[in-house]
């Protein structure tokens, strides 16, 4: 690499003139930014311009997105740049990050009648207990919500699940407070109350057992309707006699009544003659 020598400042102004002493060629060098950052010896300064060149996103946007909650793979990915020079900006705003979700546990959750005396922390920590779930496994994280206001991540695994529960942080005295954001941060708030698969369960076991006696409607329907018209109908014999569809079958019975009743009556010849017929 061949060293140069600063001979002047170009007649534009904008340019330094430099000189290489071995060939007496001559080179000009802009007097941009870089240049005077180079010069104070000011690498942070030269790393920002190189992002800056490079990508459209500015710095500030970078650690603004860092502090959203955005990962430094995230970013450097939007970006279009690597991850190592994502992360000398982003180095800061974790730290911040960090020491938010540490000052968060100290807080205390806020319930119906006022804020716990305990820390959140404390409570968390007895409601996995209550679970016989490991709480030194969890971790904690925290970034800036679009309203402004900290916003404090606990997550955990359980089995092959990964459970995330959320509480909105407001610094203040006594180490400020905490309200719950979702219903696993409630959950953990009162480790006594049902869990919330139970709580989705019930309510369609009881509507599904006032539900099995619709099929009874059945017996209901009177199919027997058709018998009051069997009277009306009725059928002649060759004896005479009515024979009803359907009546029990004794009714035949009535024939020998009818020859009884027959040779009953003599013949006038037997009057007359005062003799019986053999007749009958």
């Amino acid at each position: 690499m061949r060293a140069l020598r600063v001979v002047g400042l170009h007649e534009d102004g904008k340019s330094i003139v430099c000189e290489d002493p071995a060939r007496r060629e001559r080179f000009l060098l802009p007097a941009d930014e870089r240049l005077r950052a180079a010069a104070r010896g000011d690498i942070t300064r030269l790393g920002q311009i190189e992002i800056e060149m490079e990508s459209q996103m500015r710095p500030r946007e970078i650690q603004a997105r860092i502090r959203a909650g955005e990962s430094v793979e995230q970013v450097a990915e939007t970006a279009g740049v690597a991850v190592a020079r994502v992360e000398r900006f982003a180095y800061p705003v974790l730290l911040e990050r960090s020491r938010t979700a540490e000052l968060a546990q100290a807080a205390h959750p806020v319930r119906e009648d006022g804020p716990d005396v305990r820390s959140l922390t404390e409570v968390v920590a007895y409601a996995f207990g209550v679970r016989g779930q490991d709480y030194s496994q969890a971790e904690w994280d925290s970034w800036k919500g679009d309203d402004g206001k900290w916003v404090v991540e606990l997550r955990w695994q359980t089995g092959r699940s990964e459970l995330a529960a959320h509480w909105s942080f407001s610094p203040g005295a006594h180490g400020g407070t905490v309200a719950a954001l979702d219903e696993q941060a409630e959950d953990l708030l009162d480790p006594n109350r049902a869990p919330r698969t139970l709580r989705a369960v019930e309510p369609e076991i009881a509507e599904a057992e006032p539900a099995a006696p619709e099929p009874e409607p059945e017996p209901v329907a009177e199919e027997p309707e058709p018998e009051p018209e069997q009277p009306a109908a009725s059928t002649g014999t060759e004896d005479g006699q009515q024979t009803l569809p359907g009546a029990p079958t004794p009714k035949p019975a009535a024939k020998p009544k009818s020859k009884k009743s027959h040779p009953a009556v003599p013949a006038w010849e037997d009057v007359l003659l005062g003799v019986r017929s053999q007749r009958g």
